[in-house]
């Protein structure tokens, strides 16, 4: 588990299925602006559910997100496409509607860099979002992260286009956080 000022990362167990389901991949909106794949209805208990407990392949580090002061589920994050030649990563995490704007998100991001890079040994990681989540782009800057592009158009977001934005960030730009 990895411990952070505000939340812990631990593995998923099959309790938080329900919760991660029903508040984040229920929330059509909130998928819809999140994952490029389109929303359909699935049961939390759907073997196609995206929060089901499984094996995962080594390229891919998926995590609960729990407060520590209450010590209930707030969220996912996932470290994907891990690059162990490359050296580098991508990181996607989803909040709870009712847990944002809490210190989570900054938290969660800098606890999966001290990840990537302290345990992994990676050299990067990066994070793409559509250019209308400002919370996210204001977090990775708040953990260190720059804005390295902007793809035009790149995602479908409940019948629009919007832009994408990539920000990365390099190991020898990145503070130990305190207390990992």
């Amino acid at each position: 588990m990895l411990r952070g000022r505000t939340v812990a990362l631990r593995a998923r167990i099959e309790s938080d299925v329900a919760i991660l389901h029903a508040g984040l991949y229920d929330d059509v909106a909130g998928h819809s602006d999140s994952d490029a794949r389109p929303w359909r209805p699935l049961p939390p208990t759907a073997e196609l559910s995206p929060y089901r407990v499984k094996e995962g392949p080594e390229h891919v580090a998926v995590f609960t997100i729990v407060s520590l002061a209450e010590d209930r589920v707030v969220g996912e994050c996932v470290l994907w496409s891990i690059d162990t030649h490359n050296r580098r990563a991508h990181i996607g995490l989803a909040l709870l509607a009712e847990q944002r704007r809490r210190g989570f998100g900054l938290d969660t991001v800098q606890l999966l860099c001290d990840y990537a890079f302290r345990v992994l040994g990676l050299h990067r990681v990066q994070i793409e979002t559509n250019a209308t989540n400002t919370a996210m782009i204001a977090t990775a800057e708040r953990a260190g992260f720059a804005v390295e592009g902007r793809f035009r158009d790149a995602s479908w977001v409940l019948g629009s286009f919007v832009d994408e934005v990539v920000l990365g960030l390099l190991v020898e730009d990145w503070s130990v956080v305190e207390g990992a």
